[in-house]
């Protein structure tokens, strides 16, 4: 079973809780570890740099690379 709930003051408190018996031991996996705040760009900025041997002209003649069509 799934249950989802958040996290406030540092216990986490489910949305709709279940009826389990006393002392039951649970099993907790975080959904989502990037913090809310965060934006798409600063998400991205870790893969920044990381790859290589790609055309200096990729931006500009990306259909090129990736489908076949004559570069600009």
């Amino acid at each position: 079973m799934v249950y989802r709930g958040h996290v406030r003051n540092g216990v986490i408190e489910l949305d709709d809780p279940p009826e389990l018996p006393e002392g039951i031991e649970v099993q907790v996996a975080v959904a989502q570890f990037e913090t809310p705040d965060s934006t798409l760009g600063e998400r991205l900025m870790k893969f920044a740099g990381k790859l290589e041997g790609l055309p200096s002209d990729l931006a500009r003649n990306h259909d090129h690379y990736s489908h076949g069509a004559p570069k600009k």
